[in-house]
């Protein structure tokens, strides 16, 4: 008990007491006294509770006692909120300042998707206008559907979705859904209009070179052809010039194929067109060409495909995207090496893994495989053309996002490389084969 309240307590009983010997009611007077003190405390908690809800004249005479301590505590509790809150609404107000200056715009999004905060950009880009779209849902506001699957998306740190702006449809948007704070989102929108414009240009111009230079390369392998398997043999000092043109020639006719089969891929914004494939028969296809390629390599192949299991896709662009994994494998294995094909599935969907024993890649490597002639040696490319276009992994991206898959890339210097398709449920279907799956082994 506080001294001040137990000082108080001895004197209403000292007090009473006397009271009661003066007038022979010594219990009464105890009594009475014990009563009239628990009122004067509740009468005091009654103020502090009024206090409390905002009358601050409550506050005169209660600085004693338990009831003061009490007081004091709430004051500095009170103090501390004021603080932060000041301190919360500075840092939103910077926040708010920061994302105004920005050229992207910026919507905050609760759980449900509704509007809670938008700046400046976003009424341009968007169309979201801040503080009349308070509240609303931003799917109600920009209708497409690419705002739609964000908003379904469970990982969301992918690369987002792209459209075209509601206010203006000669621009187009890159959006990105990222969580911010407790329960909410952020959206992002940027104009990417200027690079999508230049891809495209890029793309334009590599397609035209590219059917440019194939009927040249096509005549000049023809040239080289007779040159070197005509009725009239060249000079023997010329034969290893001219087979080492034919090689290059043929590099670089594979080049030119592989651009124009990426840039078709690219410029196609039209779904495939899908029907039922059979992948086991695919993959033991591509396990035959795979081995003419190997030559004297002699590599041991393994294929392990579930011949009830197929695709919904475009055979041509699924051969091409398989038929790379493979062949990269076969280029990068040393002689004797082995190469491990399995098709199989399970409850997430359908999966192609690759795996070889070769050289292996560096990790700093990984991230930018896909990329457009990116290649992680030049040089054995340069001295004898076996390190391929640059190209293969750009055509499997690509014709995996047109499947709606998606490429895993494992990978350890001197060990070897482990490349995975990842085809989700919708793609995939039940073929009407009585088979069990195929194990097939060659060397």
């Amino acid at each position: 008990m506080h001294r001040d309240d137990l000082r108080r307590m001895l004197l209403v009983t000292l007090l009473s007491a006397a009271a009661g010997w003066l007038s022979g009611e010594l219990l009464l007077c105890l009594w009475l006294g014990a009563v009239g003190y628990i009122l004067w405390q509740q009468r005091r908690l009654e103020r502090l509770l009024q206090w409390m809800r905002g009358r601050r004249e409550e506050a005169k005479g209660l600085d004693q006692g338990v009831v003061g301590e009490l007081l004091d505590h709430c004051e500095l509790r009170q103090e501390r909120y004021r603080k932060r809150k000041k301190k919360l609404s500075n840092m939103l107000k910077q926040f708010q300042k920061a994302t105004r200056a920005l050229p992207d715009a910026t919507v905050v999004l609760d759980g449900d998707g509704a509007i809670t905060w938008s700046n400046p950009r976003a009424e341009r880009l968007l169309g979201v206008q801040w503080p009349r779209d308070g509240g609303r849902r931003i799917a109600s506001i920009v209708r497409h559907p690419a705002v739609v699957r964000l908003l379904r998306q469970q990982d969301q740190a992918e690369a987002g979705e792209e459209m075209p702006s509601p206010v203006d449809p000669t621009r187009v948007l890159n959006l990105r859904l990222v969580p911010y704070g407790k329960g909410q989102r952020l959206l992002v929108a940027r104009d990417v209009t200027e690079v999508v414009q230049a891809a495209r240009v890029r793309s334009d111009f590599v397609a035209n070179a590219s059917h440019e230079l194939r009927t040249p390369l096509t005549v000049l392998s023809g040239y080289l052809e007779t040159l070197t398997e005509g009725e009239l043999p060249p000079p023997e000092r010329l034969l290893p010039l001219l087979q080492k043109m034919r090689q290059q020639c043929g590099r670089m006719r594979h080049m030119v194929e592989e651009l124009l089969l990426l840039s078709r891929l690219e410029q196609c914004e039209a779904e495939p067109v899908r029907e039922a494939v059979d992948v086991s028969l695919l993959l033991a296809e591509i396990q035959q060409q795979a081995m003419e390629l190997g030559g004297d390599a002699r590599h041991l192949f393994y294929l392990e495909a579930d011949h009830r299991l197929g695709l919904t896709g475009c055979p041509s662009e699924l051969h091409a995207a398989f038929a790379n994994l493979v062949f990269n494998a076969v280029q990068y294995t040393p002689p004797g090496g082995t190469i491990r094909i399995r098709w199989y599935g399970d409850e997430q969907g359908a999966h192609l893994v690759v795996r070889d024993t070769g050289i292996g890649i560096p990790a700093h490597h990984l991230p930018r495989l896909t990329e457009r002639f990116y290649r992680v040696d030049d040089s054995r490319a340069r001295e004898d053309g076996s390190g391929g276009t640059g190209l293969g992994l750009a055509i499997v991206k690509h014709v995996l996002q047109r499947h709606g898959a998606r490429l895993v890339i494992e990978s350890e210097e001197g060990k070897g490389s482990t490349f995975r398709c990842d085809f989700p449920p919708e793609s995939v279907v039940e073929l009407d084969r009585e088979e069990t799956p195929a194990r097939a082994e060659a060397d």
